[in-house]
């Protein structure tokens, strides 16, 4: 089965995220659980997280279609332990919030060096990050998000994911999220079916189907290997619609949500419906 979804807001309540998702036709979605552009967020109410709970059971989602986001300021592999500290603070909050929702999934951007450590040693800390929020937290898979390898941001290599996830202790709550437009801009090609499966057949290969617990579905206005990270809406950018429609038929590419983040939200029910009816699936909502 292919969950597909986008990113939709949870402004008035992380309830209202969910009820938007299925207004569009969603059968999968990601959220933030708190606003993304702080380090700290009013703690979950009693009353918030039953809203939630409630809303889920409501519209039929389970939390294996849920993938929520982090803040963007969070760099589990910082250089200085003052800001290290506070990153493995927030990231531990963001997945007790998860914990606290119901959650079993939040998705995560990995970190940069800032040129002021080696690679080896800031991915050494990206996984020591994980392992401590993983040891304080249960149920909850912290899932990488690979990158499109702008400035010093790691996590853009297929062999960047694999040796976090080595160094991981539980491998059980460890994933990995594919970024299209990331992937496309970080050098992996999805112009084509035949592309699109060789960067797929790569990734089985570098890190493994096992660890793969999420897809964001964006085209790219950047070139490949631009290692630009610039979203377009499907089909319109340098990605095209061909390896979209090879993604949805991928076998391989199951019961994990896919979730768009692509650049016109208005457009979201129609790309929905476009993905799904690649994928041999009736649509859930109009697109008149």
């Amino acid at each position: 089965m292919k969950y597909i979804g986008a990113h939709v807001s949870a402004a008035g309540g992380a309830d209202r995220a969910v009820a938007r998702a299925s207004e569009i036709g969603a059968t999968a979605f990601a959220l933030f659980t708190k606003n993304q552009r702080q380090w700290r967020g009013k703690p979950l109410t009693d009353e918030a997280i039953t809203a939630f709970r409630n809303a889920m059971a409501s519209h039929g989602y389970t939390p294996a279609q849920v993938l929520p986001h982090d803040s963007y300021l969070i760099n589990l592999g910082h250089p200085d332990a003052e800001g290290l500290a506070k990153s493995r603070a927030a990231f531990l909050d963001e997945m007790q919030r998860c914990e606290q929702l119901g959650l079993t999934l939040l998705n995560f951007h990995p970190g940069s060096h800032l040129r002021r450590i080696s690679e080896r040693d800031c991915l050494k800390l990206i996984a020591e990050s994980v392992n401590d929020a993983l040891s304080r937290t249960r149920g909850v898979t912290a899932v990488i998000e690979n990158t499109a390898g702008q400035g010093s941001n790691l996590g853009y290599r297929f062999e960047q994911l694999a040796e976090i996830i080595e160094q991981v202790e539980d491998r059980s709550r460890v994933g990995v999220c594919i970024d299209t437009c990331h992937a496309f801009a970080a050098g992996y090609d999805l112009r084509t079916p035949e592309a699109t499966r060789a960067t797929l057949d790569e990734f089985e290969r570098t890190v493994g189907f096992e660890y793969l617990r999420g897809m964001h579905l964006n085209d790219a206005k950047s070139t490949l290997g631009s290692r630009l990270d610039r979203h377009h809406r499907l089909g319109q950018g340098h990605i095209g619609s061909d390896g979209f429609a090879t993604l949805m038929q991928d076998e391989r590419l199951g019961n994990i949500p896919m979730i768009l983040e692509t650049i016109e939200p208005a457009l979201w029910p129609r790309e929905i419906a476009w993905l799904r009816s690649q994928a041999g699936l009736s649509s859930t909502v109009s697109t008149s």
